[in-house]
Formats: structure tokens, sequence, C-alpha cells
């Protein structure tokens, strides 16, 4: 019988939710679950490494989150309307999918227009779900001269549990951000990344633990509520990814000579386990997912992972519960709100071994 989502809900008090990212990405705090045993550790999370030897292969997401956050007015009556550039469809007609807020002002037909000199103006041409719009950018000009208008105009797109309560800083450009970042495309950062620095890479080098690199480009659908109660009826948002034949051939290599292989966060999880096939290995991957991974799902790659402590309901506690086992997550995740733990997009960490 399938869990209900309810199962995944908890008391995140206000105060715990990381408005401001750490000083030093290594320093946040580091919880420590251990599967066999059910013990619970306490540490930094520069003392990761004392968990993994030489050989041991970390997979990290290189995605690289673009400036997405479009603020701007609506024709006539002058009406602040804010906008998530979530994926665009079609590069020459210079058609997007976005979700806009506030979504009721807006119809198909209406103009937008973004900058003090209105430097971009779109149309709103299709209404795809409640939140969601599609939009054509009419703009006079080349391609790139069209992607570097839209960056300049566009921020940094900090999930509402931040921006709601405070302004964007300079910081939040850099530490929005995995330091190895490469492929750009998300709209979500993959947070479980950021508490990597130059230095604990260096470490790692230096012990001997492999990194290996994919690319999921995390979406908005991973803040979207659920909105059924029965778990197993929930379709997600499909998100971009690509896993080439070198990285394939790297982790199926660590796998077979029985090292382990940790997922640096929920996106490279799915990335792994969407490429998964049913001996263990995966393939090489290079196309759209949409996979939901909750209870009785059993995982074919990983034997660690590292996520942050996530928002109650959501498809990220819902993994993180169905890899480390339900009871001994959910009591974690109680033990973190009792040591005052960070939660959230710039919070602690957790490892799951």
């Amino acid at each position: 019988m399938s869990m209900k989502l309810s199962q995944f809900n908890y008391n995140l008090p206000k105060d715990l939710i990381a408005m401001y990212p750490a000083k030093d990405r290594d320093e946040c705090r580091l919880m420590v679950v251990h599967r066999k045993s059910g013990d619970i550790e306490h540490k930094k999370f520069k003392d990761i490494l004392d968990y993994f030897d030489e050989g041991d292969l970390f997979v990290m997401n290189d995605t690289k989150v673009f400036p997405a956050r479009l603020l701007g007015t609506k024709e006539k009556t002058n009406a602040r309307i804010e906008v998530f550039l979530l994926r665009e469809i079609n590069e020459n007609t210079r058609l997007w999918d976005i979700l806009v807020e506030p979504a009721r002002k807006i119809r198909i037909g209406n103009k937008l227009y973004f900058g003090d000199n209105n430097e971009l103006v779109a149309e709103v041409i299709d209404n795809t779900t409640s939140r969601g719009r599609t939009l054509r950018f009419l703009f006079d000009g080349t391609n790139e001269e069209f992607h570097k208008v839209l960056k300049s105009l566009g921020t940094t797109p900090l999930p509402a549990d931040i921006l709601n309560l405070r302004e964007l800083t300079s910081d939040d450009t850099s530490r929005y951000q995995t330091i190895y970042a490469k492929n750009e495309g998300a709209v979500v950062a993959p947070t479980a990344g950021f508490h990597f620095s130059r230095e604990l890479l260096k470490r790692m080098e230096i012990k001997g633990v492999e990194t290996a690199f994919v690319t999921l480009h995390a979406g908005l659908g991973n803040f979207r509520p659920i909105e059924v109660e029965d778990l197993s009826k929930h379709k997600t948002d499909s998100e971009e990814m690509v896993i080439d034949q070198p990285t394939v051939e790297k982790i199926n290599s660590v796998k077979q000579s029985g090292r382990s292989v940790c997922a640096i966060g929920t996106t490279s999880m799915k990335a792994l386990e969407s490429a998964a096939t049913i001996n263990g290995k995966i393939k090489q991957f290079s196309g759209w997912t949409s996979k939901f991974i909750c209870p009785e799902y059993n995982f074919q790659v990983c034997d660690a992972m590292v996520t942050n402590f996530n928002r109650p309901l959501s498809p990220m506690l819902i993994m993180a519960c169905t890899f480390g086992g339900y009871d001994l997550i959910m009591h974690a995740y109680q033990e973190a709100v009792k040591e005052g733990y960070q939660f959230l997009t710039y919070g602690d960490a957790m490892l799951i071994i």
C-alpha cells in the first residue's frame, strides 16, 4: 500500500529557515544518518570525507542557474508582474514557458514590458497551467543579442521562502550556485552541492575520492505543491538531463569494483535513477526525465546521498525518506529541529549512509 502525502509533514519553525548562506561553504553543520544502525552523528560538512575512502565516488550535478527571474509591468495598467522563465521552447520564435505572479492578472494577448526602458516586450500567447503561461518575446536582433538582454534584465531566482522575506543581495549571485556549475539551464540550484568548497574538493583529490558530473536542469516543479494524497498518482514536471558516456563508464566501473557511490543532492540521485538499468548499472542519457521517487522504490545505483533539510511535503523530503527509511529520516528531522539545524536552500546538510 502506497504512503500518503500527509505522512511527510512536520513542524518547521520559521526561525530555522536559513535566510543567508553560511560564511564558509564547508563550515555548515552535517547530520550523518546511518541506515543500518539508526545512529545519528552531528558533524561539520568538511568532515564528510571521514566516511569515504580512496576509490569512492561523489556524483555531482553541474547544472548552472541562469538569471530566470524577471520583473516587469503589464500594458495599460502598469501592474507589477513577476515572471520565472522555465524553458525556451523555440529559439527561433523566442517562445518560453514561464510561471507568472500574480497569474490572475494575465490573459492571452496581454503584453508585458521588462527593463527601465522597456528593453524587452513579450506577448502572452497561451495558458499552460493555472499559473503557467507561454510568452513570445518580441525582439529585433540576433538570438545572441536577445539572450544577452534577457540575462542582463534577469535576476537570481531565489525560492519564495527567501524572496518573500528579504531582498536579493550581491552574495546571492555567486552563492546560489555551486562552485562547479558549468552547464546553464536550471532555475533551481542543486543546493546540496553548495557545501563543497575549493579546499574540500582539493582534499577529496588528495584522498582519492573521485568525482563524476551529471547534468539535470532543475525546475520550479521541485517547489510546486503536490496536490494528491496518494503519492502513486503524483505527476512531476519534466526536467532536461544529460549523462555522457565517459561518466557512465566511470560510475559503472566504481560500482563494479565494489566502491561506494554517493549522490550529491536529490537532483543527482534523480538523474542516476533515470538512467539506471535493472542490473544496477547506468546507461548514457540525453533527454527529459519526470521520475518521482517515493517509498517502495528500489534504488539501483547509490550507496549514500547528501541532501539539505527539505521543506515538509516536498518531493526532496519524500526521496530522502525513501532512501534512508521513513521512520529513521522523519526521526532525524525531529532531531534536526530540536538541535537547531538550519533548513532549506541555504541550510545545513544531511549525509545518509
